[in-house]
């Protein structure tokens, strides 16, 4: 059974930090690029980032200089580590595993989401 749970969102003020992880279970992780996605409220679903099995990085424009992926094979978690948070910030983020060819990416699972809420 293919698991993917994150873990780490809350509640912060504008300017704080948040680390999410995502412990994943059932699959091969070290096979598999991984990504965090986020959904605000009435708005779509935004890739935010995504590594690849190599560990190569890309991080959508909005979040460059302030959020961070990056993955523990080790551990089959992926973290993003967000800091200097924005009230926009503030979306349900999930965190998926899937397919990176080049630039585009194309997840295969899901996690079931954590609440991230930026706002003083």
């Amino acid at each position: 059974q293919v698991q993917f749970v994150e873990s780490g969102g809350d509640l912060v003020q504008p300017g704080g930090s948040l680390r999410l992880s995502c412990v994943t279970s059932g699959i091969i992780f070290s096979a598999y690029a991984m990504g965090w996605y986020r959904q605000a409220p009435g708005k779509q679903t935004e890739l935010v980032a995504t590594i690849s099995h190599f560990g190569t990085i890309h991080h959508t424009d909005s979040v460059k200089g302030r959020f961070t992926i990056s993955r523990d094979n080790a551990k089959n978690t992926v973290f993003l580590q967000m800091n200097s948070l924005k009230p926009e910030d503030t979306a349900v983020y999930y965190c998926n595993g899937g397919r990176l060819i080049g630039t585009s990416y194309s997840p295969t699972y899901w996690g079931q989401g954590t609440q991230v809420t930026v706002s003083s």
